[in-house]
């Protein structure tokens, strides 16, 4: 969308944001009241507010003033096309401010009206933000939901283990590294207690693992071999029919969540396949059908969105906040930063060390630097990747493992020689 100088909008909005809540101050284009609203920090809340604003002003396009261009509020109404930011600069704001209260005083409801003012009176000295593509932005709500999907099976799963040790281990001796998986719902949904399995026929058990993919003789002869073999860890029917209620209700839920699952990773794989930059992003090492889409996502189409590598690793809270006054000095994460974002960046980089020789040297050499510890080595590996990242996004070109090592050689990288 090329949102010109003279375009006219249903309402003008100023947003000031903060940890806790937003305050909000609209002012309608047809001169009715202008009123004052207040957010709380979550994202039900905001999308909610975003469906009655498209409800109230179903035609036209709603301008908002924030005072940065970047942060996980910016992000998430980024999704919506009849929205147009104009991020403003926070030393223009405290200007503006000073020159109606010389005292300095402020509070958030009068830095969302003066925003509101500033896009309304003053939009010819202010730049729109682009939105993304409408396939990228389809793309950022299917990853985004399936994120949300994947940590509900992931916390059912989790109780499902916590429950099935009280009184049927030999179901997670079975399943082993199946548990998330429709195999381990439909079997425990048919089988929930020890009894009930030792009850059905050997080729009944061989027919399902069979129907379910899980097709190693090896296997499912051990399977067979230790049902018959397995003694109950208790027979306390107060314990064992509670709990296979709890099992059997756990895997009627997870059933359509994982079906769910697999819908959606078709419709990626789908929206990936029509996207002009997906090659680029596949190729980057680690980034398989679920992360990839990811980091397409974090970048976006707009090449004019990122300035530089830094930008984004710090957009997205991968580049440490460092903090000095005087002779204290203190290093740490970011907070306010879209932390889907980061994870996927830092998923990424677990995935990246074990693919990638260079990677799993980075790796090896930043986590004896911090106490053998994962996730700052994970960290350190996601700032370097951002770097190679951004290179190929912005020219356009696939990342080629050999074509980099090169480059490592030829600067004499203290990495290459670990190598």
């Amino acid at each position: 969308m090329n949102t010109t100088k003279t375009t006219k909008f249903a309402a003008t909005i100023g947003l000031d944001w903060a940890d806790q809540k937003h305050d909000l101050w609209i002012c309608p284009a047809d001169q009715s009241k202008a009123e004052h609203l207040r957010l709380e920090q979550t994202p039900e809340a905001l999308h909610e507010w975003v469906a009655k604003l498209r409800k109230r002003f179903p035609t036209g396009r709603v301008a908002i003033a924030v005072e940065t261009s970047r942060g996980p509020v910016i992000s998430a109404l980024m999704a919506y096309d009849f929205i147009v930011f104009f991020p403003v600069n926070p030393k223009a704001l405290k200007d503006y401010r000073a020159a109606f209260c010389v005292s300095g005083a402020k509070d958030d409801r009068t830095d969302a009206m003066l925003l509101e003012e500033l896009v309304r009176l003053h939009r010819d000295k202010l730049h729109a933000l682009e939105p993304d593509t409408q396939l990228t932005r389809k793309l950022a709500g299917l990853v985004e939901n399936r994120r949300h999907l994947v940590d509900e099976r992931t916390r059912l799963v989790n109780q499902q283990h916590s429950t099935l040790k009280t009184y049927f281990p030999l179901a997670l001796d079975l399943l082993e590294d199946q548990m998330n998986t429709l195999l381990a719902a439909e079997f425990l949904a048919r089988w929930p207690s020890l009894e009930a399995l030792q009850k059905e026929k050997p080729k009944v058990l061989r027919a399902f693992f069979y129907q379910h993919n899980s097709r190693n003789a090896r296997r499912i002869e051990q399977r067979l071999q230790a049902v018959p073999a397995a003694q109950p860890l208790t027979t306390d029917a107060a314990i064992i029919e509670p709990a296979c209620a709890l099992v059997g209700a756990r895997a009627g839920m997870l059933r359509p969540l994982l079906k769910a699952i697999q819908r959606l990773d078709q419709s990626i794989a789908q929206a990936m396949d029509q996207h002009p930059d997906a090659p680029i992003f596949r190729s980057f090492p680690g980034a398989g059908p679920a992360l990839a889409p990811r980091i397409l996502v974090a970048f976006g189409t707009n090449r004019e969105r990122f300035g530089s590598a830094v930008e984004v690793a710090q957009f997205y809270g991968i580049a440490p906040v460092v903090e000095q006054s005087g002779n204290s000095k203190t290093v740490h994460v970011r907070y306010r930063c879209p932390k889907f974002g980061r994870q996927s960046f830092h998923e990424n980089a677990a995935c990246a060390f074990k693919k990638e020789p260079w990677a799993r040297a980075y790796y090896d050499q930043h986590k004896k630097k911090h106490d053998d510890k994962h996730h700052p080595a994970c960290r350190a590996l996601a700032f370097k990747l951002i770097r190679i990242y951004f290179a190929c996004w912005r020219d356009k070109r696939t990342y080629q493992s050999d074509h980099y090592l090169l480059a490592l050689q030829k600067n004499g990288s203290p990495l290459h020689k670990a190598l």
